[in-house]
């Protein structure tokens, strides 16, 4: 068995006065590093899928209020950073924990922001740093709870990429998957491309070869075909916001393989950390759903796929109801329903 690359691997590394993102949008065939200076160039990595994933983008964005005051003088510190606080929570409106990052900096700025431009940036510099090691372990807790779930020889199947490159590092899903697979309670994994950017297929798989975890990839209509022939034992996705119902929004797909698994017997599991789930928005019906540019559809790797004139419709998310979710994986322990009641409790337990 090869080592496990994955298992100490995140997209997102501090270097000296910058940050440095792993360009997503490049893999599997180059692994590049972009450079970040100023909030700009983190909010355009955001945007453009360079860094994606709830947890990820959380802290990219921590991030990047660091960069955003750089150059600033004390005069300036308010306006900098309002202007990078402003452009770094406009960029991905499903994903919560982009503006639960954001806000946290905003209590750290507001603690320090009498004492001039170096202090701040030294405490949110510090903060960002907490918030990464931070994710990383919640990741492995979350995964080590997970695997209770899993039986020996369990084959799951994951839609889209919950992985190292969705969060600070050794991810949510696949870290659930990582974890079972150590506790060896996986024979394999079935991988959904995911249509139309292809994470499952560009990303997880990278990530499932770099742990030396057997897989198989699959189109994302199989799904049905596969668990029609009792070949998947179990589900498991990430999500980019849980509603206080336990309603989840995920990759656009994720509702359909729910659908199924219901249909077939399958367990669905969500995992994410308590930072993914948004106690303000009552049901999923108030999550804003993002809607993409339509070419990602009409175009592969910037191949026309479709005649030149198609209008595509793009929606980047779907929300899966609560009832189809079997339990919610989090950093805290596996939530069951009903998902009101729980969740409330794991929230009054960790304040």
């Amino acid at each position: 068995m090869r080592e496990n690359r994955l298992a100490a691997f995140s997209p997102i590394r501090w270097r000296e006065d910058h940050l440095e993102l792993l360009d997503q949008t490049l893999l599997p065939h180059k692994e590049e590093w972009l450079e970040c200076r100023d909030a700009e160039h983190v909010a355009g990595a955001i945007r453009r899928l360079s860094v994606r994933g709830a947890p990820a983008i959380g802290v990219a964005a921590a991030f990047g209020l660091v960069v955003g005051l750089t150059g600033a003088t004390d005069f300036e510190l308010d306006e900098h950073f309002e202007s990078t606080f402003a452009l770094l929570a406009g960029t991905r409106p499903t994903a919560v924990n982009l503006q639960w990052a954001l806000d946290r900096g905003r209590r750290v700025y507001d603690r320090h922001r009498t004492r001039g431009v170096a202090a701040v940036r030294s405490a949110l510099l510090n903060w960002a740093r907490e918030l990464h090691a931070a994710d990383i372990e919640a990741n492995r807790r979350m995964g080590d709870f997970g695997a209770e779930l899993f039986a020996e020889g369990d084959r799951v199947l994951t839609h889209c990429n919950a992985g190292a490159l969705a969060t600070g590092g050794y991810g949510t899903a696949i870290g659930v998957i990582q974890s079972s697979w150590a506790a060896g309670r996986l024979a394999m994994v079935w991988v959904d491309e995911t249509r139309p950017l292809l994470q499952g297929a560009r990303l997880t798989a990278w990530e499932l070869e770099q742990a030396a975890i057997p897989y198989k990839l699959v189109t994302d209509n199989s799904v049905g075909s596969l668990m029609s022939r009792g070949l998947v034992d179990r589900v498991v996705v990430g999500a980019d916001r849980i509603a206080a119902n336990g309603d989840v929004a995920n990759k656009i797909g994720t509702y359909t393989v729910a659908v199924l698994a219901d249909r077939h017997d399958v367990p669905f599991y969500v995992a994410a950390p308590l930072s993914t789930i948004d106690r303000a928005t009552p049901t999923g019906a108030g999550i804003p759903i993002e809607e993409r540019e339509s070419f990602e559809v009409t175009q592969v790797f910037g191949v026309d796929v479709a005649p030149g004139e198609t209008q595509a419709a793009n929606i980047a998310f779907d929300v899966t109801p609560a009832e189809l979710v079997a339990a919610i994986i989090t950093d805290v322990g596996v939530l069951k329903p009903p998902f009101g009641d729980t969740i409330a409790a794991a929230f009054d337990g960790n304040r």
